[in-house]
């Protein structure tokens, strides 16, 4: 009966871990039924997705219209580009463009325009529906892209146009004006995140690229998973800009002090006219002009020596030499000794030596030599005429300007992508550009946050990306085993029941004694046991946890004397 009670309660711990891991699974299948149901409101297109976890639920897509004021949208919903798309066809620009769904994580009635041409020129521009004036209200700059296919070496960062009367959509090239640029880019191990400003001179009216600080955070596995990525530039009126991937920020920073090169250049320069005077000694430290060299420095001495003590081995071969001509070789038949020469074997490894410790001239191994000291030097000691490091005097920097309003750069009416990828399939969608960041927002809303949740819904299980992760590494095998064994086994050292009375061997009765001192020593008897038994437990736990985290103790007191 007490052996039942242990396995009992064995299982019982196994039907809580099961039971628990059930109602994490049961939480997950509620919050994406729940996120769902919202977005059931507004039912257009609907398709049933099934996750790995055998969760299936209704994903319902509806084409996002943007609201506020929108300098530039762009779904390719519609199935074809935009009417208003301009697609430079040249020779050099020959890349071609795909209206496509997702290859995996698809939306049901969502499109996206797809770079399909692998190691081309591509190029596509927009125009928007008003230009864009810097003036008083901020930027906002947001689409996606999905590296499907990983990325080598390519780029998927847009350029907003420069506004110009020269802006010829369909000549779209690498040179045309731009005023920003700004995306993904990566080649080799070399992964960015740009945003470049060109920045106009105003003395003389020159344009110069500056680019913002690095992105902070580890952009490999936002090239690689394969997933769509939401990627959003907010500029400012205050010159303060701020880079989000996924909705969450990367980087952000100021237009005036987080930028290479900076706007607006030093106030002071370097005279170039200035030159170090002849008699200027920037020697901090001067060989010591009172030192004389020892009388036993020897400079001539060699660095290595023949050892003195060693001594030729026995059976070492003197008269035999480590090389000899191979006797199985034969002149070629087409051996010209006019042009060739004179013919001789190949040398081989004398057989003689096989068995012998070394043939020909034997000669002592070398040793450092003890008296070696190499060239002598005099010491160093401090240059009583030590003028410090010299530097030009400084000038005021005729190129000097100081402009406290770099957002204010050259307005822009129109978008484009200019790149030239190793990898095809890089996936492009919903594009927008407004000056209201929750306009943005609510925009992502209705068109990625749908492909995130499709995207989670399809991920493996908890227990199937444990298994990847371990087939990556192997060493997490015995963390599993570890985390599940552990407190398994804790429960048996705690449930498992003590032996029954049948086991017990008991003593001879002794008529002497009653029946309740009998019971009374058999009380005792078992009370002693059972007192054993638990310190035999926690002995036991505690020499698997001394095992593990505390050094053995005879290493502590190994040392020391016995009493």
């Amino acid at each position: 009966m007490k052996l039942r009670w242990g396995w009992t309660c064995l299982l019982l711990l196994c039907l809580a871990m099961v039971t628990w891991s059930q109602e994490e699974e049961l939480d997950d299948e509620e919050e994406v039924q729940m996120e769902d149901e919202e977005m059931d409101s507004e039912a257009d297109d609907s398709s049933e997705v099934k996750a790995d976890a055998n969760v299936s639920f209704q994903v319902t897509y509806k084409t996002p219209v943007p609201t506020g004021e929108v300098f530039f949208s762009e779904t390719f919903d519609d199935g074809s580009l935009s009417s208003k798309a301009k697609i430079n066809g040249t020779v050099l620009f020959s890349g071609k463009w795909e209206i496509e769904a997702l290859k995996e994580n698809k939306v049901p009635g969502d499109l996206g325009m797809v770079l399909k041409s692998r190691a081309k020129h591509h190029a596509i521009s927009s125009l928007l529906n008003k230009p864009y004036i810097f003036k008083d209200r901020p930027l906002v700059v947001q689409y996606e892209v999905n590296f499907q296919d990983g990325i080598d070496c390519g780029g998927a960062y847009i350029k907003l146009l420069s506004d110009s009367p020269d802006l010829d959509l369909e000549q779209f090239h690498d040179r045309t004006p731009y005023s920003i640029m700004f995306g993904p880019d990566k080649c080799g191990e070399d992964y960015k995140l740009h945003f470049i400003f060109r920045h106009k001179n105003p003395l003389n009216r020159d344009f110069e690229e500056k680019h913002a600080k690095r992105a902070d955070t580890d952009l490999r596995k936002v090239y690689s998973d394969k997933k769509t990525h939401l990627y959003t530039l907010v500029l400012n009126p205050d010159n303060s800009y701020e880079i989000f991937i996924d909705q969450s920020s990367v980087s952000k920073g100021s237009l005036l002090t987080d930028v290479i090169p900076p706007v607006n250049p030093p106030k002071e320069i370097d005279d170039p006219k200035d030159s170090k005077p002849d008699d200027w000694d920037e020697r901090a430290k001067i060989p010591d002009p009172e030192a004389v060299k020892p009388d036993d420095w020897d400079e001539d001495a060699p660095a290595v020596v023949p050892d003195p003590d060693a001594v030729k081995p026995d059976g070492w071969l003197d008269d035999e030499a480590e090389f000899v001509p191979d006797p199985t070789a034969n002149k070629p038949d087409d051996w010209d000794e006019e042009m060739d020469g004179e013919w001789e074997a190949p040398q081989v490894p004398n057989p003689a030596c096989k068995t012998a410790p070394g043939c020909g001239e034997w000669k002592p191994p070398t040793i450092n030599n003890p008296l070696y000291k190499g060239k002598w030097k005099a010491p160093l000691i401090d240059n009583p005429n030590y003028q410090g490091v010299w530097s030009p005097r400084k000038i005021l920097n005729p190129d000097y300007f100081e402009d406290l309003e770099p957002f204010k750069m050259t307005s822009f009416r129109a978008v484009g992508l200019e790149l030239w990828s190793m990898t095809s399939d890089i996936y492009f969608d919903n594009f927008i550009i407004t000056a209201d960041k929750e306009v943005a927002d609510r925009w992502a809303a209705d068109s990625w946050g749908l492909k995130k949740l499709v995207a989670s819904a399809n991920e493996p299980g908890v227990f199937s990306q444990l298994t990847l992760a371990a087939e990556e590494r192997p060493w997490l095998w015995v963390i599993y085993i570890l985390t599940v064994g552990l407190p398994i086994g804790l429960g048996v050292l705690f449930c498992w029941p003590k032996k029954s009375d049948d086991d017990y061997i008991y003593k001879k009765i002794d008529p002497s004694k009653t029946e309740d001192v009998e019971e009374e020593e058999e009380e005792e008897e078992v009370e002693e046991e059972e007192q054993e038994k638990g310190n035999g437990t926690f002995s036991f736990l505690y020499s698997c946890i001394s095992c593990i985290f505390i050094p053995p103790t005879y290493l502590l007191t190994s040392n020391q004397p016995s009493s």
